[in-house]
């Protein structure tokens, strides 16, 4: 992490609005501004990526605890680590505790997730290990899940496993571009200081784990 394999645009290059957007993701996060600060090399890939996000992450008609869960089981199966070391500041407003996300990976034994998130993280490993779309797998989904729910969530973790399996090769890391603030950070890499803490542990999420 932190060997940039495509630089940060500068915040003077950027126009008045993208430099809002920069901004708010200091201030708010998910996204974080680095991964931001990479996409505005393409303004048009920086705003479809930001507009989806709104429509998608942070508004809609699925509850966003739920898509919360599902972006970091993502984070965890494909290793992006930039994306695994954020949590949703909504979210968190809305109740969902840090002990969640620790056994994303194993949700179906898991204790933690009533049987609708199962049902969530179940669609999301489907997507992002490509198995089979049985009958069983639909019939569950359609027991928690509405139709419009269905389709705003099965594109919210599509766009999440292309985006995070692309920045887990960027390089990029927090607390690197506007820093100072640590909006939606998990625990324990708030400042750089506790994220290189974090990172080196032998118990970090990511140490050891296949890529």
């Amino acid at each position: 992490m932190g060997t940039n394999r495509i630089s940060y645009v500068p915040l003077d290059r950027m126009d008045e609005r993208m430099q809002g957007e920069m901004h708010r993701c200091a201030r708010e996060g998910t996204p974080r501004p680095e991964s931001s600060a990479v996409r505005a090399h393409a303004p048009n890939a920086f705003w479809a990526f930001a507009d989806s996000w709104k429509a998608i992450f942070h508004s809609g008609v699925c509850d966003h605890a739920v898509k919360e869960l599902c972006r970091v089981y993502i984070s965890r199966t494909v290793k992006c680590e930039f994306c695994g070391n954020q949590r949703s500041i909504k979210a968190a407003e809305g109740g969902l505790e840090e002990q969640k996300y620790d056994q994303l990976l194993n949700f179906e034994s898991s204790d933690q997730y009533d049987d609708r998130q199962k049902a969530a993280l179940a669609y999301a490993e489907a997507i992002a290990w490509r198995l089979d779309p049985t009958d069983e797998l639909w019939d569950r989904l359609h027991a928690h899940f509405s139709e419009p729910e269905l389709v705003e969530l099965g594109c919210f973790i599509a766009l999440t496993v292309g985006q995070q399996s692309w920045i887990r090769l960027l390089g990029i890391d927090h607390h690197e571009y506007l820093a100072g603030t640590d909006a939606s950070m998990a625990p324990g890499f708030r400042t750089a200081e506790e994220l290189a803490r974090s990172t080196a542990s032998a118990d970090y999420w990511a140490a050891g784990a296949p890529r």
